[in-house]
């Protein structure tokens, strides 16, 4: 990958979007459940990526101060953890507020007329 400076596309698969991304889809879940902002969620993720990529280092050898594939990691666990923060926040308010709210699309909710 030319903005991934790691080993193979199967550890990339494996170490960052199974592992990272499913770390990062239930770290948005849980802030989400707590009702945190979802400004909080870029924080959490900045500190997963480093441990995402201390796996890449420790497991792999791959260069742990590796700025391009810190990039990529944030991203993917952004990613992963937006859906899955976005996921229970759409529930919340159909399910806490189901006089006012219903489900619109599985990301989004609308208000009741």
């Amino acid at each position: 990958m030319a903005l991934y400076d790691g080993g193979s596309l199967l550890t990339f698969f494996f170490v960052t979007i199974a592992m990272g991304g499913s770390a990062a889809y239930q770290a948005g879940k849980a802030i989400a459940q707590t009702w945190r902002p979802f400004w909080q969620v870029p924080g959490y993720m900045l500190v997963l990526a480093c441990g995402v990529r201390f796996c890449h280092f420790a497991l792999f050898g791959e260069p742990l101060a590796s700025p391009q594939s810190y990039a990529v990691e944030f991203i993917v666990a952004l990613i992963a953890a937006a859906l899955g923060y976005r996921l229970v926040r759409v529930r919340q308010m159909v399910t806490q507020y189901d006089w006012l709210y219903r489900r619109a699309l599985p990301l989004t909710w609308r208000r009741l007329p």
